[in-house]
């Protein structure tokens, strides 16, 4: 049997650290807004803090997929997690 190996934090860091610059262009292009607010819309909501999370597997949707989930969010003030998040 293959012995687990220990999850690489940094993977994770670099998925997000390449995710977060695309996400916030889809935020600029569908608000109208300069990058400074993109990224205050952005960190100051709840979907970030739980993008932050490895384990909510956010990461993986795409930049369009993660600014329709901010939409739900601004709009009701609550998100609801795809299936497959």
């Amino acid at each position: 049997m293959e012995e687990l190996k220990e999850y690489d934090v940094s993977q994770f860091k670099g998925i997000r650290e390449l995710l977060i610059p695309l996400v916030i262009r889809e935020i600029m292009k569908n608000r109208n807004v300069s990058d400074e607010e993109a990224f205050r819309l952005l960190y100051s909501s709840f979907l970030y803090s739980k993008l932050e999370i490895e384990s909510t597997k956010l990461w993986h949707l795409s930049p369009r997929a993660l600014c329709e989930i901010l939409n739900e969010e601004w709009e009701t003030g609550r998100i609801t997690f795809p299936e497959e998040a």
